[in-house]
């Protein structure tokens, strides 16, 4: 185990940084106790694969901290990025033996594993976890159209202030942060794993990232660290027509 993992094999479940919005988010005293019998953590370097597609995989797991990416590859060898696994995040299916994608770390990466028999007898006789599995479950269909749609019908200027809100949305719900006004996040990916993702060339990401800043959407220090000043500013260049909040 690396030293990356180490240090969250003493921290407490309850001072666990995703620990309210984590599979075992609704679980009490005792289903803890029960969730730690069968866990661990795993840590893996960037870009180093977790597990290919078709694999046999004897865990699912909770993203703690990094981040790692789906992609499905095609039969003449074409890749697609089509998702990110973003801290909080499930990785694995139970009931299901192989898994569905490649899972590839971005950057270092830190996960709290599960033995994957042991959960599926767990989740049988703990509602809460059953519970809170089915509503990640929905968030992720819910977070697949809203890519669909980002892909198919917005413009790369659209494109790029979206990728910067999800980042940023699902940073502030990790840290309970209210504040609409210059919130700070880093960007997890590279430009190039940008336009990979959002079907860009490599230079129409780099020159929409420049007009976002250029127009005060955004601000930027160094590659990836950037500031939005007004996030419901950076909502209306991503024609997201919601209510302005980012909390999810």
């Amino acid at each position: 185990m690396t030293a990356a993992a180490m240090k969250f094999t003493h921290v407490d479940c309850g001072d666990c940084p995703i620990r309210h919005r984590a599979v075992c988010a609704r679980c009490d005293g005792d289903e803890l106790d029960r969730l730690n019998e069968v866990k661990y953590y795993r840590s893996f370097q960037a870009g180093q694969t977790v597990v290919w597609s078709g694999d046999q995989m004897d865990f699912v797991a909770s993203v703690v901290s990094g981040i790692a990416t789906l992609t499905q590859t095609m039969e003449d060898g074409r890749r697609q990025m089509v998702g990110l696994l973003l801290p909080s995040d499930f990785v694995g299916r139970p009931g299901r033996d192989t898994a569905a994608y490649d899972v590839v770390a971005t950057t270092d990466l830190v996960m709290c594993c599960f033995r994957k028999k042991p959960f599926e007898e767990l989740i049988r006789t703990m509602p809460n976890v059953s519970q809170r599995l089915l509503e990640m479950t929905l968030d992720e269909l819910d977070a697949a159209r809203e890519w669909m749609l980002l892909l198919g019908r917005k413009t790369a200027r659209e494109k790029i202030a979206s990728l910067i809100a999800i980042i940023a949305r699902r940073d502030a719900s990790l840290k309970l942060h209210e504040n609409n006004e210059n919130v700070v996040v880093d960007l997890p990916l590279t430009r190039e794993a940008m336009s990979e993702y959002l079907g860009l060339t490599l230079e129409t990401v780099s020159r929409q990232i420049s007009a976002l800043r250029k127009d005060g959407i955004i601000q930027i220090q160094g590659k990836r660290h950037i500031t939005i000043p007004a996030f419901d500013r950076l909502l209306e260049e991503a024609a997201d027509d919601s209510d302005g909040g980012y909390l999810v």
